[in-house]
């Protein structure tokens, strides 16, 4: 959908704390078990943030990895957009507290995008369209989040799923017109937006202590629900983006699917007839970060050598709204 945006990832970066949650840190008190949660989510282990961190920080050091990939420092960027449902607090939005410690000389625009799950999808379009239209010429993206503070530690269907992460790409206009982003897709379906949400802290429902009594602060989801939306909604995805741009999965070098379940991202592996090298799968260390988990596995693939220049990619999320987002890009 849309017009070909010519842009280029230029540097590549990711962050995840040093704490490692093993499944054995829930079976210790939760009823549950290894074998149980690895069958229904693919989840080993996953990271949590440390008190003294917050979004911001780990969106920090994960930009700052990005840059010196890129070889550049904080006054080559020109806007700022980070992608996150868990931001530092209710405002400024997290990109602020980023743009400040990245510590630039230059006072640049820095805002948030709310997409939950699919929220680097859309942060990367939004600073695309900055970058094409000639408004910008450098962008730093970023998708960070810390879900482990809002996973109701008894809840043993959510809070064995979440980890906190951050990962970012600096983005830049590209000369040739074939690289850059070939087909996107963005949608929401805002009859579900009590899929998957956190009920309290907001001007609905502002905090008392009848809210955090209810546990009304953490999120809630219906699993099921979400489970048969997400399958059924990734396939349409990829059938879309692999029409309008007249491409098999043979052209692809890589899929990244938001890393939500090892049943889903199977389900569009096998959607595609892919064999398991093609397509990004790294929720066994590091669970679901949300908006974190695409530049996550994109940052990996840079690194480990998968994904070079000239490489096609399909990038694929769905999340908390319920919102989606498909993208082709042309590395």
């Amino acid at each position: 959908m849309g017009q070909r945006l010519p842009l280029r990832i230029c540097g590549t970066g990711a962050y995840v704390p040093e704490e490692v949650l093993s499944n054995q840190h829930f079976v210790n008190y939760l009823d549950t078990s290894d074998e149980w949660i690895v069958t229904r989510t693919g989840i080993r282990e996953r990271r949590r943030a440390a008190p003294p961190q917050s979004t911001s920080t780990l969106a920090l050091e994960a930009s700052k990895r990005a840059l010196e990939d890129a070889g550049m420092s904080a006054d080559d960027i020109d806007v700022i957009v980070c992608a996150t449902a868990t931001g530092d607090c209710q405002f400024p939005a997290t990109a602020t507290f980023v743009q400040g410690a990245l510590g630039g000389s230059r006072q640049i625009p820095a805002f948030d995008v709310g997409a939950a799950c699919a929220g680097f999808l859309h942060a990367l379009l939004v600073a695309g369209g900055l970058l094409a239209s000639g408004v910008y010429k450098t962008a730093l993206v970023v998708g960070a989040e810390t879900l482990t503070r809002f996973a109701d530690p008894q809840d043993r269907s959510i809070v064995v799923l979440l980890g906190d992460a951050a990962g970012a790409a600096i983005l830049t206009r590209a000369l040739n017109p074939e690289q850059g982003i070939l087909h996107y897709e963005l949608g929401c379906d805002g009859r579900r937006t009590k899929d998957i949400w956190v009920p309290a802290g907001g001007s609905r429902l502002p905090a008392s202590t009848t809210t955090v009594a209810e546990r009304l602060h953490y999120m809630h989801m219906r699993g099921r629900e979400v489970y048969k939306f997400a399958v059924t909604k990734m396939v349409d995805l990829i059938d879309r983006a692999l029409s309008e741009t007249g491409l098999t999965p043979e052209d692809l070098k890589l899929v990244i699917p938001h890393q939500s379940n090892l049943r889903i991202i199977e389900s569009v592996r096998e959607r595609l007839g892919l064999s398991k090298e093609k397509i990004a799968v790294n929720i066994h260390r590091f669970g679901n970060t949300s908006a974190a988990s695409i530049p996550m596995a994109l940052d990996e693939a840079r690194r480990d050598g998968t994904l070079e220049s000239g490489d096609l990619i399909l990038m694929l999320g769905l999340g908390a709204g319920l919102v989606w987002g498909s993208m082709v890009m042309r590395l």
